[in-house]
């Protein structure tokens, strides 16, 4: 929205701007200008038209002032909510261009919209029971190296392993339940590779660019995975789940690829279809002995040789004389 007032700027002022000329002012691409031109013609109602004898954008008639954002009261709660939703980004280097752009946005809003976003200041809030400790300014780093095509040379180092150095072009940096991810070329691997930035301990550019990557798309990435883990092969997972817990299990969308089946008494089955058992082998041991493993049988074994590491360390109390 800053973007077009400020292209209306530029036509209202009479320089014919082509859309040439805005991409490099606002560093985007043409298409993206273009979009923005359409959606003020046909959207705003703005008169714009390409004069073909002078090159350049114009106003075919008088404009006093860029139009107000026209929004509903169900358009401005959602804005409410992706405004709260910002807590979780407090401290970090999002935090101050995130709130710039909502309030610009507020500032667009109409007199006549009833609902203020002060009025529900203390109707909705955002909490979490762990927060993921972060390296902020290294999270910085990333995301300006991934927008900017810039190489990176890495030391980083796995659970239990010694450090290595790591080229890799970064192509994007996700938050995935609430932990941050870098997903990067690897050259020595000559693959796509995951990166947990907290392992990361030494990060420099490498002073050259990368090509923008073609055909990377993040959920094509993780279709078949159960957070970040995927690739790892073909596996159909069914669940049996009690009665007990059965309704928090329906309540939510754990995958993409769920299946929920009906069984007597309460119980239920989730079927998912995924990549990798490493993560919903630790979602399961969560919900204890409430969840029950049928298939496949690699995932049925790890999860009897846990239990029975588990019932080591914790043996069965004996019996108190006094009870």
């Amino acid at each position: 929205m800053e973007r077009m007032m400020r292209i209306h700027s530029r036509i209202a002022s009479g320089d014919l701007p082509t859309a040439t000329q805005l991409a490099e002012v606002f560093e985007v691409s043409v298409k993206t200008i273009w979009r923005d031109i359409e959606f003020m013609r046909d959207r705003m109602n703005l008169p714009i038209e390409y004069d073909q004898r002078r090159h350049g954008y114009l106003y075919t008639e008088h404009v006093e002032t860029f139009p107000n954002l026209q929004i509903t009261e169900g358009e401005l709660f959602a804005l409410l909510v992706a405004e709260k939703s910002l807590q979780q980004y407090r401290g970090t280097p999002y935090e101050k261009p995130l709130l710039a752009a909502l309030r610009k946005l507020e500032r667009t809003l109409p007199d006549t919209v009833s609902l203020n976003l002060s009025d529900w200041e203390q109707t909705i809030s955002f909490r979490t029971s762990a927060t993921p400790v972060q390296d902020l300014p290294l999270i910085d780093t990333l995301a300006r190296a991934a927008a900017e095509r810039a190489e990176l040379r890495l030391v980083y180092r796995k659970p239990n392993r010694q450090p290595e150095d790591r080229v890799v072009h970064p192509y994007h940096l996700a938050n995935v339940n609430g932990d941050w991810y870098l997903f990067a070329f690897d050259r020595l691997r000559n693959a796509i590779r995951t990166f947990a930035p907290a392992r990361i301990t030494s990060i420099e550019r490498t002073g050259t660019t990368f090509p923008k990557p073609q055909r990377f798309e993040l959920d094509q990435l993780l279709r078949d995975s159960f957070g970040i883990y995927s690739h790892q092969g073909d596996f159909e997972v069914i669940i049996r789940f009690t009665a007990e817990v059965a309704d928090y299990i329906r309540e939510k969308r754990w995958h993409p690829s769920q299946e929920i089946r009906e069984l007597d008494a309460g119980s239920i089955e989730i079927h998912l279809r995924l990549g990798s058992l490493i993560e919903v082998k630790r979602w399961i041991l969560g919900w204890g002995a409430s969840a029950q493993v049928l298939a496949p049988d690699v995932l049925v074994q790890q999860i009897a040789a846990t239990a029975t590491a588990l019932s080591q360390l914790y043996p069965a109390a004996k019996p108190s004389p006094h009870a």
